[in-house]
């Protein structure tokens, strides 16, 4: 067999190779595979990786674009790949930060339990480091709880929050857990999680979300349930001084609208947007509306005001 010919079928078989080990890898831990494809993304998309040292060991981010401040803080046990489908856009009319959140992604700690007090930590010496006067604050889940304990504890380093799908009162999961431990359980949350008409999460996926749970981020989070009691604003939100938008996935059944609803009411100065047929996390399950909506919200910055009522119109998926 001539040597051309050889290294032929060495390379096809090699190829062969990796393209299996890649399906088996996918297979038994699509959610690593998933996250590194999303984090991939930010930097293929011109954000610069970089890293902060603070007390709580080496803090990573992505930054790019100029412009006012916008920091984008993802949910428990998520990463900051979340953002991958929008930040790119958002940094061509501001300076983006993309967190990875404490004890998440590549962020520190590595040596105590995640709190919810450990994460704004985090977030505050980060933000002390990379900026410089107010910043607009996009927190998804638990990140819209850290930016509004953020904006209560800091308000003149804040220009506005805005929430999506999250906040820092208390919510009735209504028999739904965070920390399934079988299949049956993942289900539940997702579905509640995502539009009823989306397709359901394929076994194998909810398996690996139990699996990265238990010792995972999210697992820690739950395990320190007296640290989120000393964290809630309830009968607090009154003292929250900066703007707050309510960006909602109205399909969300985890932290409902009904949630928003109510601290619409409570906050001094508020306004709700409902994004039709979409869940609990909107920057992922439905990009492009849920963009457009935070763009519009964006231009359109509030005035002081009495108790927010205002309530965005309704955007379709396009």
């Amino acid at each position: 067999m001539k040597l051309g010919k050889r290294i032929a079928i060495w390379i096809a078989a090699s190829l062969m190779v990796l393209v299996v080990a890649a399906g088996l890898l996918f297979w038994m831990r699509p959610l690593a595979v998933l996250e590194w494809y999303s984090r991939q993304a930010l930097t293929r998309a011109g954000l610069k990786k970089t890293a902060v040292e603070t007390s709580l060991g080496r803090q990573v981010l992505w930054q790019g674009g100029s412009g006012p401040t916008l920091v984008l803080l993802h949910g428990a046990g998520d990463q900051a790949g979340s953002w991958a489908q929008v930040a790119p856009a958002l940094s061509r009319e501001y300076r983006v930060l993309v967190l990875d959140l404490p004890g998440h992604g590549e962020s520190g700690p590595t040596d105590k339990p995640i709190t919810v007090g450990v994460i704004t930590q985090g977030v505050e010496e980060v933000l002390q480091q990379k900026t410089n006067g107010p910043v607009i604050l996009v927190g998804n889940s638990l990140g819209a709880f850290v930016a509004m304990l953020y904006a209560h504890r800091h308000p003149l380093q804040v220009a506005r929050v805005i929430a999506v799908n999250g906040g820092a009162v208390r919510n009735d999961l209504k028999g739904l857990t965070l920390t399934p431990t079988n299949r049956d359980e993942a289900g539940k949350l997702f579905g509640a999680m995502r539009d009823p008409y989306a397709p359901a999460v394929p076994g194998w996926v909810l398996d690996d979300f139990i699996r990265r749970t238990r010792k995972g981020p999210l697992g820690q989070l739950m395990a320190n349930r007296k640290d989120f009691e000393s964290n809630f604003l309830d009968g607090h939100l009154s003292e929250v001084s900066v703007p707050v938008d309510l960006l909602w996935g109205e399909a969300d059944r985890l932290v409902p609208v009904e949630y928003a609803e109510r601290m619409e009411k409570e906050l001094p100065t508020s306004r709700l947007t409902r994004i039709p047929r979409c869940g609990h996390v909107p920057q992922v399950e439905c990009p492009q509306t849920f963009l457009q909506a935070l763009q519009k919200i964006l231009l359109k910055p509030q005035s002081p005001m009495p108790q927010g009522k205002v309530v965005e119109g309704a955007l379709k998926e396009q």
